[in-house]
């Protein structure tokens, strides 16, 4: 790689531009595009050189296990939107939650959690933590900063929170958990994905570090899995590479090129899908079939003034709602669908709908699932970048039967 890396000549980028050119380093063949370097390791001119490389006191790539120039744009890429100190990007969004929490953790440390999260996070914490000697703490209300109290009056390793949630899109106020987690000793990651770093900024309200699965918006269009991690480079070097380097928990190459060529357009995409999320919420509130419809944007959102202030320029390409009639009038409403896809991912630019209580929040007991306030009426849907008034006529369609 040349030194050829573009930075801002005066001032600094906005995000609009970063997300366009941010940590491009171009090769000594001046390519327009991000170079892709789809190869497993590295040469050296002499064994002199690659000791001195392996034992870090020389700069230089060694394996793409440890890192690789694509990887290394897309994490700076990251880092600069995300206003972080460094980032490592992973295999995928569970890759990096899970090097997160294990790396840095001791037997004794204790995490705190709100049960409203992803149902592979809770396992993690069900499952792997207590083998691990490590206490988790649950918090019932996402909301209610006295229960945050009680959990955060002794001192912890970790809060980890997602706002807004997987599947509800419950809020965290994330300051002033922040401020507790701080209090308590403790480091606070939130999971960001459903907002992306285009509508919620979680380190300038007080969290240490971001997590995102890059699968969702930053890719965009349902091509390649991959994760990142976001804090300051410190705590990256002690706390978490050892561990990414010896574990290999990395990104591939050619993925990490494709979510830069996402991220070019992401902030248009995230946009245009959130304003369609927020059409389609209105329409699905008048809904005679609907019982309830849950969207960050809207007042009637029972923490909309959490998400307002946290996301104050949109309400993001997610929503929740349930149908009366419980689960079989759910399904009967998906197997009418005729253009919104049945499928668990999302922040992809065609609108795709699950079914929670069976997929993605299949493996909570009944009691999780009751606690979070999921049961089977409940439909997550991911709104796409097609004409808002399509999906909305396709949801109606199927709800009429």
């Amino acid at each position: 790689m040349s030194n050829d890396s573009q930075t801002p000549k005066s001032g600094k980028w906005r995000p609009q531009t970063m997300m366009v050119r941010g940590g491009t380093t171009r090769s000594e063949h001046g390519e327009t595009s991000e170079a892709l370097f789809l190869n497993s390791g590295f040469v050296y001119e002499s064994p002199e050189e690659q000791s001195a490389r392996m034992a870090g006191e020389k700069a230089g790539y060694i394996y793409s296990r440890y890192a690789n120039p694509t990887v290394r744009m897309l994490e700076e890429r990251l880092a600069l939107m995300e206003g972080a100190e460094d980032c490592r990007a992973t295999a995928s969004g569970m890759a990096a939650i899970h090097t997160m929490l294990v790396a840095p953790v001791k037997p004794g440390d204790r995490i705190v959690a709100p049960r409203a999260l992803f149902s592979s996070c809770v396992w993690i914490l069900n499952n792997v933590m207590p083998k691990m000697g490590v206490e988790v703490t649950w918090v019932e209300g996402t909301t209610d900063l006295r229960e945050w109290e009680r959990a955060l009056s002794k001192p912890c390793r970790f809060v980890l929170i997602e706002t807004p949630s997987n599947p509800l899109l419950d809020a965290v106020d994330i300051r002033a958990v922040a401020n507790l987690t701080h209090a308590a000793g403790g480091e606070l990651i939130v999971d960001n994905v459903f907002a992306s770093p285009i509508l919620q900024r979680p380190i300038e309200l007080g969290a240490d570090w971001v997590v995102y699965s890059t699968t969702k918006h930053m890719d965009g269009q349902g091509r390649t899995l991959g994760g990142a991690i976001l804090g300051k480079a410190k705590k990256i070097e002690d706390d978490l590479q050892q561990y990414y380097r010896h574990t290999g928990p990395s990104m591939s190459p050619f993925n990490a090129w494709v979510v830069l060529k996402g991220l070019e357009t992401m902030g248009l995409r995230v946009r245009a899908m959130s304003d369609n999320a927020r059409k389609i919420a209105d329409r699905l509130a008048g809904n005679p079939q609907i019982a309830a419809v849950r969207y960050p944007g809207r007042s009637d959102h029972p923490h909309h003034n959490i998400h307002a202030a946290q996301m104050p320029d949109g309400g993001g390409s997610m929503l929740a709602f349930s149908i009366k009639g419980g689960k079989d009038a759910a399904y009967a409403a998906l197997n009418r669908l005729g253009l919104i896809d049945i499928s668990n991912n999302l922040g992809d630019a065609k609108s795709l709908i699950t079914h929670p209580a069976t997929t993605t929040h299949r493996s909570l007991s009944d009691a999780e699932r009751a606690a979070i306030g999921l049961d089977g009426s409940w439909l997550r849907l991911s709104v796409g970048l097609e004409h808002p008034d399509d999906i909305a006529e396709d949801l109606e369609q199927a709800l009429r039967g």
